[in-house]
């Protein structure tokens, strides 16, 4: 996901793009949530959570593959279907693994649990955008000025070298995605089963809906998340734009902001942590989005490159965000927790649909990013809303997990 902040930047330039173009490179990618989201927990309750992470992973490997073919023929629809794999991919692994850590220890702990695990998350986050960054965006890359006055033949050659390059991070990415599989596969994991065994595996599809949104807290939880996911990429997938506005400097330059951002999470996610092991897991979310939005209104207001760093410390606020949400959502949902899963992970489109707004926001406005960081602000009052009400109603409950030898 982190190169696709890297992506935006260089499709901007290399296909020359407005913001709102430039957003579409989310929107390919964050869609897939929404589409496979429902059939991802079909098949997890058909067969097994392994065998669904197993299933994602082979699919991510196949939008990777299409980068090569997309970059060929220099066509940025293209890259449009090979996003759209590799998040298919993660929509599966994702609905999966996240389930699982919920469902994989004692009762009442799902929450903390995730957050445990998605603490690790930032380290890829960083990595990711470091090697996008530096296998990406070159020294001698040319700016959009400099190709624009250029002539077209002249200034597509440059352009092309530009498409080209997205290529090489993926290369690596394809090694780790083979020896990941590898090592999945010949690891034995214990199968979480609920309350009820043999209704576990039946598939009442229609039945999981109605109960699932006849459940307000449920309902609630979805439209928080899609707007946390939504608040969080626009974050990121702009404060290269922010940084290079704000700054005077280039894309290589301004991707340091990026790296830190993702450093910034990392820290946030280990303090975050700390407080979830003291403190109610919506007293601590309702806290960080109250300071998300602090800093995210210094960000628009404040027109000095400061605001970066405004946008920095939303990243350091992320932490608890994504995985309190979650658990929140799916602690009290039974033997529907594989659909309640997967359509929270459909709720991860909102990826894909506000960076658009703030995209279109930035260019019918001159291009002023910083008016644009409104959009993550108005998120984050929703998300303080969703958690009080979770302070409100009680946010930690207990269900009883059955495990089995093997999975």
């Amino acid at each position: 996901m982190s190169l696709n902040d890297v992506l935006i930047g260089q499709f901007r330039k290399a296909f020359m793009l407005s913001d709102f173009q430039s957003a579409l490179v989310q929107f390919s990618f964050y869609i897939s949530y929404f589409v496979l989201g429902i059939p991802a927990g079909m098949i997890i309750k058909r067969f097994s959570y392994k065998w669904s992470i197993q299933l994602g992973l082979f699919l991510y490997l196949i939008g990777c593959c299409l980068f090569f073919p997309a970059a060929h023929f220099a066509t940025y629809q293209i890259f449009f279907v090979a996003l759209f794999v590799v998040a298919a991919g993660l929509v599966f692994i994702e609905t999966a693994a996240d389930t699982y850590c919920t469902l994989l220890g004692p009762p009442g702990r799902g929450t903390h649990r995730l957050n445990f695990a998605s603490a690790f998350q930032p380290i890829g986050a960083i990595l990711g955008s470091s090697m996008g960054a530096y296998l990406i965006f070159k020294d001698g890359d040319l700016s959009r000025e400099q190709l624009s006055a250029m002539p077209a033949a002249q200034a597509w050659q440059h352009q092309l070298g530009m498409i080209h390059a997205t290529l090489e991070p993926y290369i690596y990415i394809l090694g780790v995605l083979l020896v990941v599989m590898i090592a999945i596969g010949v690891t034995r994991y214990p199968a979480c089963k609920g309350r009820d065994q043999q209704r576990s595996h039946e598939l009442d599809t229609t039945g999981a809906l109605k109960r699932l949104f006849a459940n307000k807290r449920f309902v609630l939880g979805i439209l928080t998340q899609f707007l946390y996911v939504g608040a969080q990429v626009g974050v990121w997938s702009f404060i290269i734009r922010l940084s290079m506005r704000l700054g005077h400097i280039n894309e290589r330059q301004a991707s340091v902001y990026l790296i830190a951002s993702f450093c910034a999470f990392f820290i946030g996610k280990l303090v975050a942590n700390f407080f979830m092991r003291h403190a109610r897991p919506a007293r601590v979310l309702f806290v960080y989005s109250l300071l998300c939005i602090v800093a995210l209104g210094y960000a628009v207001m404040v027109h000095d490159f400061t605001a970066v760093y405004a946008a920095i410390l939303v990243s350091g606020l992320l932490g608890p965000c994504w995985p309190t949400i979650y658990g929140l959502t799916v602690d009290e949902l039974g033997h529907d927790r594989a659909y309640g899963g997967s359509i929270l992970v459909m709720s991860i489109s909102g990826g894909g649909i506000l960076p658009l707004l703030q995209g279109y926001i930035s260019d019918a406005t001159g291009g002023n990013m910083q008016l644009a960081y409104i959009v993550p602000m108005g998120c984050f009052v929703v998300i303080a809303m969703f958690a009080a009400y979770c302070m409100k109603s009680g946010d930690e409950t207990a269900e009883h997990v059955v495990f089995d030898a093997t999975l």
